[in-house]
């Protein structure tokens, strides 16, 4: 967050010394108000350049293995670009050296999802999960690790969850 804030001040301070540079050029006949604005487009233009490849930046640190299931966009008022272009703020990773069959019943897999949320600090939450490949009943398994049936969602025929986990 700190280092966001750093990097978006020097962005701006860039964007004006541009405007700086266009005064001395036409000799002081530019505008002076065109140093603000161009501090503001330059703070503004970063910090939609981080939203947007935030997604990629943190794929990209992934260890081999982790493939993403899920992605999830948004559009907000108070970020007038992702009216435009929505930009995912949250997305969910399956591990895939994790995947475990039940020795009883193989077509039964355990597994480990991790979910990042794109916020003022990013967070990333892991949780184990069952996966029953014939019903396509996905489930959490809490921390005292038997399965909370109260979460039990049913998985589509082309939910690449399912794809990844019972092929």
């Amino acid at each position: 967050m700190f280092w966001n804030f750093v990097a978006t001040v020097f962005a701006g301070l860039g964007a004006a010394g541009l405007a700086l540079g266009i005064r001395a050029a036409t000799r002081q006949k530019a505008p002076r108000w065109l140093i603000p604005v161009f501090a503001g487009i330059g703070m503004l233009s970063y910090l939609a350049y981080n939203e947007y490849t935030w997604h990629t930046v943190t794929q990209s640190r992934l260890p081999d293995g982790a493939v993403v299931v899920n992605e999830e966009t948004q559009s907000v008022i108070w970020r007038p670009w992702s009216l435009i272009v929505p930009q995912v703020v949250r997305f969910t990773v399956l591990d895939t050296h994790s995947m475990k069959p039940d020795p009883t019943n193989p077509e039964v897999v355990s597994f480990y999802l991790y979910r990042f949320e794109r916020t003022y600090t990013d967070s990333v939450k892991e949780q184990v999960y069952l996966l029953n490949c014939n019903s396509q009943e996905l489930v959490p398994v809490g921390d005292d690790g038997k399965a909370n049936t109260k979460g039990l969602r049913q998985l589509s025929d082309g939910d690449r969850l399912l794809g990844q986990v019972c092929s």
